[in-house]
């Protein structure tokens, strides 16, 4: 069965919608989005993230610095936004050129302005992570629709006890796509396998999965590595013939899974809506 993430998507943003008319009423909430570089790839999802902004009536700021700068020149920038009362949040758009590629940068950022979950003490967890746990939540616990926006603080034993005999298993380590997932599902009390590029035989864990969450962006899996009725959820996007298309051939596993998300379509939009979410709820700290 397909996952319907569109349905779940509109749900979720029309709740966000709510909160941002409360919201700003008492204060603007705006993004300012770092970006470095002029890859189409970036460029893209930086323009996506600046379409959903003005649906949910959040204002959206992109500084671009087309050419590598230096990495002083880069930290004065974010701290200037960082104070600038008007900024809400601040995010830095993945992956960085090596010279600014440290986790340090996230330090200049306040705690309550770092909405991707990247400081060592983050108040917020990545809105990757909380996308593939609003999906588990619509695989495993019967809840409608508009019931499914994760709040971590009532749902760590509800996850811990469901999973805690199923083999789920989270394939590749990338800075935006296995490592904050992993995070999330530790802090959600899921116990998980992960599997990368060196891992000796990881069809032998595929085989034996009963949830597959795929973040690679290389077409990794077959339907002959698959147990059936096998949850499948794709983060990684590659292009063949022009098209984007996920880990996996959804022609090819949607008789054996018994739920998969598609792509391109699947876990993004619900990515992008959770980082807004996670801007509303730093507002809230900000007031």
């Amino acid at each position: 069965m397909e996952i319907p993430t569109k349905k779940i998507a509109s749900a979720i943003e029309k709740s966000l919608k709510k909160s941002v008319q409360k919201l700003k009423k008492k204060q603007p909430l705006k993004l300012v989005t770092f970006l470095v570089g002029k890859t189409s790839e970036q460029l893209s999802y930086v323009k996506i993230k600046e379409k959903v902004a003005r649906k949910l009536g959040i204002k959206f700021e992109l500084i671009h610095f087309k050419a590598t700068p230096s990495f002083e020149k880069f930290l004065l920038k974010i701290k200037e936004k960082s104070e600038d009362l008007e900024t809400t949040a601040i995010i830095i758009q993945q992956p960085l050129p090596a010279s600014l590629s440290t986790e340090s940068i996230y330090e200049y950022i306040p705690t309550t302005k770092e909405i991707e979950g990247h400081k060592r003490k983050a108040l917020f967890l990545p809105p990757i992570g909380l996308a593939i746990l609003t999906i588990l939540k619509y695989i495993y616990i019967k809840v409608g629709i508009s019931q499914l926006t994760i709040d971590l603080g009532d749902e760590k034993n509800v996850f811990k006890k469901i999973f805690r005999n199923k083999r789920v298993v989270l394939i590749g380590r990338g800075i935006t796509g296995g490592t904050p997932i992993g995070k999330t599902l530790t802090v959600a009390r899921i116990n998980y396998i992960n599997v990368n590029s060196i891992t000796p035989d990881p069809h032998s864990y595929y085989k034996e999965a009963d949830v597959i969450i795929s973040a690679v962006g290389k077409k990794i899996i077959n339907p002959d590595m698959l147990k059936p009725n096998v949850a499948l959820i794709n983060v990684g996007l590659r292009k063949e013939n022009g098209n984007l298309k996920g880990d996996y051939e959804e022609k090819e596993i949607k008789k054996i899974a018994s739920f998969y998300t598609k792509t391109p379509g699947g876990v993004g939009p619900i990515d992008v809506l959770y980082l807004y979410k996670n801007l509303i709820d730093a507002a809230k700290l900000q007031m």
